[in-house]
């Protein structure tokens, strides 16, 4: 079929608006020819593109096929000469329909009418582009359900691979076009298919989180428990992206058989993207919080995390590890620890969730260690968090440790020292640094809080004879400590670190509340203190 016989059958029948459209043009035209001054043409830009110029002469010369050609350069189309014609008023001046419809189109740039055209003028529906896309990706990507239609109709491949393994029904479902989606399951296209990564077609849906997506793959035989290279499944993306909609669709659907062999358990995945909400309904649905990350998986971490509370700490998501917690999580199964990722970021609220539910302030951290549990090295600047820590039942006696004693300390040497990477070495080794020094004074003071008589060793207290400090510090040092104080001390000691850990376990005494409150060292909580304040 010939490009005018196209356009005579197509909807533009009506011969008024054109009319219309080519009598303006030509009233415009007659106009201007009168107008013959300078200044007037000096108004308009003639500046013109090569593709303007070609545009031109198969208007002139009517040559459609070639100007439907040129019809992708739409913005030559809106290029004026120096009599200030646009490529319009010179297809209107030709008096020729079709020529003035593809000029319209082109003007209008409108898609569909472009790909009609050249369909009809016979291009390869199924021509792919250098990463083996073809017109059908693009359409399905776009959600253009017209196109999609028109391409089917025309003999498009409903399933064609991309480069990447990408069919167009998997672009539409990662974009949740469902409309489309339906239309290329109903001409055949395989809703089986994985991609080069071995995403499935679901698996790409569940990253849109269109719950109608979602449903129509599943109805049409899409497997849930389909993992991709990684050992991600459906249910992993959509947990990471917060679709909870979607997440409950899929929860009811994947084994959970696949979960562990997966090696990644979607609480991972919701506590990794900051989702309380999706959180909340795996924990809910049974979902285990203590799920480790295999091996394999924890490998691609530099850290080598393997719970999902350490995801939500590493996030500062206070709601999700308030929800793990909750629900069972233990916060001492990570290499490093949840509460040394708390301390580094100073997060109160973070640190304080992590030792009422049990967290080890006596860790030893694998880098940079202490012969002083690693905690300290966090708490040194702020008060509030170093009475947290000691509060919990803190190592503090190990700071106090020195072989040295009252005798002069032997030179070491500190080559490769700085203020962020602290050898293995005692307490008065580190404070004394020429860095750390003007801290010695306030840090040992609230040290002496929590212990009974304890020896300074000369290194320390050369430093602390220099601190305003000094005189209260050795007024202790040097006296008998209370008997209320001591009191506590070996109720402390008799209840153990682990006790101190958790505070719950202290609702079981058979004490009166004043007693425990300073068992607990609760007049030293300066946390909670602050807290108060700001609610009142």
């Amino acid at each position: 079929m010939s490009i005018s016989t196209y356009l005579n059958d197509e909807d533009f029948d009506d011969d008024i608006p054109i009319q219309n459209i080519i009598q303006q043009s030509l009233q415009h035209i007659q106009k201007t020819d009168t107008v013959t001054d300078t200044a007037e043409s000096d108004r308009f830009p003639f500046v013109t593109s090569a593709e303007h110029g070609k545009i031109i002469a198969a208007i002139q010369a009517g040559q459609e096929a070639v100007l439907l050609k040129l019809m992708r350069h739409c913005s030559a189309f809106k290029e004026a000469d120096q009599r200030g014609w646009l490529p319009l008023h010179e297809a209107a001046a030709q008096l020729n329909k079709n020529i003035l419809e593809i000029t319209l189109k082109a003007i209008k740039h409108d898609l569909y009418e472009i790909a009609s055209l050249l369909i009809r003028f016979g291009a390869n529906v199924n021509l792919q582009c250098v990463n083996k896309r073809t017109a059908l990706h693009e359409a399905a990507r776009l959600g253009r359900k017209d196109m999609v239609n028109l391409l089917l109709c025309s003999g498009a491949d409903p399933d064609p691979r991309s480069t990447y393994g990408l069919t167009p029904l998997a672009l539409a479902a990662q974009t949740g076009h469902t409309g489309i989606m339906e239309i290329l399951l109903r001409k055949g296209a395989d809703v089986l298919s994985q991609a080069a990564d071995c995403a499935s077609i679901l698996f790409e849906a569940a990253g849109g989180g269109n719950p109608d997506s979602l449903s129509l793959l599943l109805e049409y035989g899409a497997d849930a428990n389909v993992p991709k290279h990684s050992g991600h499944l459906p249910i992993h993306r959509v947990a990471y992206r917060g679709h909870l909609l979607a997440l409950k669709q899929l929860a009811s659907v994947t084994d959970y058989a696949a979960i562990k062999k997966s090696g990644i358990s979607p609480v991972h995945s919701a506590a990794a993207g900051a989702h309380p909400q999706c959180l909340e309904f795996l924990l809910k649905s049974g979902f285990e919080a203590n799920f480790m990350l295999h091996e394999r998986v924890c490998k691609g971490y530099d850290d080598q995390r393997k719970s999902a509370l350490y995801f939500a700490v590493s996030n500062g998501d206070i709601c999700s590890t308030q929800l793990l917690l909750d629900a069972g999580a233990l916060p001492n199964q990570d290499p490093i620890k949840c509460l040394q990722i708390a301390l580094r970021m100073s997060n109160y609220e973070l640190i304080n969730l992590l030792l009422k539910h049990g967290a080890n302030v006596n860790y030893f951290c694998r880098v940079n260690t202490t012969h002083f549990p690693s905690a300290l090295q966090y708490s040194l600047k702020d008060e509030i968090v170093l009475r947290m820590l000691l509060n919990y039942g803190y190592d503090v006696y190990r700071c106090f440790d020195c072989l040295h004693e009252d005798n002069i300390h032997s030179q070491y040497a500190f080559e490769g020292w700085t203020p962020s990477v602290i050898k293995d070495n005692m307490f008065c080794e580190v404070i004394t640094l020429s860095w750390l020094k003007h801290l010695s004074g306030k840090v040992v003071r609230v040290m002496l809080d929590y212990v009974d008589h304890v020896s300074i060793c000369y290194k320390l207290k050369a430093v602390l004879k220099e601190q305003t400090l000094w005189p209260e510090i050795n007024s202790i040092l040097t006296n008998p400590r209370s008997l209320k104080h001591l009191c506590r001390l070996k109720i402390r000691k008799c209840m153990g670190h682990l006790r101190l850990r958790c505070s719950v376990f202290m609702t079981f005494l058979p004490l009166p509340n004043r007693l425990k409150e300073y068992i607990l060292y609760t007049e030293y909580d300066l946390y909670g203190q602050r807290n108060v304040i700001g609610t009142q």
